[in-house]
């Protein structure tokens, strides 16, 4: 493993503390601090809002300043936010809460750029080995993020969660200082040539591997946030299931979000990228089932480690998939489209989460992902049939 891909791990061990805590806590802070219940997960839709309005922003910074700059300036912010939301949090300013939750997800639009530097640093035939490793950082970030953030939320008297996000604030900082070390690269992996004809964007979003590539990542990413933001509300605060037992049904849900990265890309090596989405959606089919048995604690366990396996499937098929539609010089502004609709399409699963599992329940929820799921199927149906 190259020095860049190793400090891209790295980082996102820490980095990505910001999402897990995030989804983890922020809908129940925010039902604590607000009377409206209903907005419980307001702060945790900014948060997605926040990443999705600065894709491309992100994007068009790094081509500026390059990513290694880009990659500390967004640690450097996140550290500070997190100290802004610990401070509301001690105010019960839920105002203040959401916007720092807003400039958080601003931070994280930068750390989503780490697949695409991991996929920069190596060979195109080790892409999705690479996004691969990077992504089982994600399980020592999961237990690192929510067991910690467990464990300090009440060291700060009379403040609950005041400490959790104290941590944060260490844990976001500390990509400033690996990355600070990551060396810049041009990517000669993909062939350039001065007589490429420029493409315009349409060009590139209409071809039909792209089209798949960017449904099957956004849908995937919308489907699990939709179900996985309402857990918390739907086990801690609905069904009155401790804090402990809600945040290891989280832990296991993230160690099935990234644990399969150790043979995800050889699974798309030797089967292919339609075949390993096929089986993302058979184990989203495998949650909403189960949404129709009793509402126990083993069920919303097993529930969420099959979304974590349909999402790893998915996303990670739809990452090394799209980084194969575009030229190098296209590559960032193609990233910052390709993330502005998977994490604008997240933001809206993951405000109307709040919404619905008050008013339909977890049952009706997970049965309105099945449209979703069809339009993946579809879509990989099309891009094969087109290649062929």
């Amino acid at each position: 493993m190259n020095r860049n891909l190793t400090l891209l791990t790295i980082s996102q061990v820490f980095g990505f503390t910001t999402a897990t805590i995030t989804i983890f806590l922020s809908g129940i802070v925010g039902s604590q601090i607000t009377s409206v219940k209903s907005l419980s997960t307001l702060p945790t839709a900014l948060f997605v809002v926040g990443t999705a309005s600065c894709t491309i922003l992100a994007a068009k910074i790094m081509s500026k300043i390059g990513r290694r700059n880009g990659f500390v300036l967004a640690a450097t912010l996140s550290s500070i936010t997190s100290l802004l939301a610990a401070f509301s949090i001690s105010e019960q300013n839920f105002t203040l809460f959401c916007i720092s939750c807003t400039i958080l997800g601003m931070g994280t639009a930068f750390n989503h750029q780490y697949r695409f530097a991991a996929a920069e640093s190596v060979s195109k035939e080790q892409i999705p080995k690479a996004v691969s490793i990077l992504m089982l950082a994600g399980i020592v970030s999961a237990f690192i993020g929510i067991t910690s953030a467990n464990y300090t939320k009440d060291i700060v008297t009379d403040y609950m969660y005041v400490g959790s996000y104290l941590l944060l604030s260490l844990f976001t900082f500390m990509p400033a200082i690996f990355l600070f070390f990551y060396k810049n690269v041009v990517n000669e992996n993909i062939e350039t040539s001065k007589n490429d004809i420029k493409r315009d964007l349409f060009q590139i979003v209409s071809q039909p591997k792209f089209l798949q590539a960017i449904v099957s990542a956004a849908f995937a990413y919308a489907v699990m946030s939709f179900l996985m933001t309402a857990t918390p509300l739907s086990m801690h605060v609905m069904e009155k299931m401790s804090l402990e037992k809600t945040g290891f049904v989280l832990q296991l849900h993230v160690v099935a979000m990234f644990l399969p990265s150790l043979i995800t890309g050889n699974l798309i090596k030797k089967f292919g990228h339609s075949n390993v989405m096929y089986f993302g959606v058979l184990f989203f089919l495998i949650t909403i089932i189960l949404s129709f048995f009793d509402q126990s604690y083993t069920n919303y366990m097993l529930a969420l480690v099959f979304l974590g396996l349909g999402w790893n499937f998915l996303f990670i098929s739809g990452t090394s998939l799209v980084v194969l539609t575009y030229k190098d010089q296209e590559k960032f502004k193609v990233q910052g489209i390709n993330d502005l609709i998977i994490f604008s399409t997240m933001a809206i699963a993951s405000l109307s989460a709040g919404v619905l599992i008050n008013s339909l329940g977890w049952k009706t929820m997970n049965i309105l992902c099945i449209p979703f799921l069809m339009l993946i199927i579809l879509t990989s149906y099309l891009a094969d049939k087109k290649s062929t």
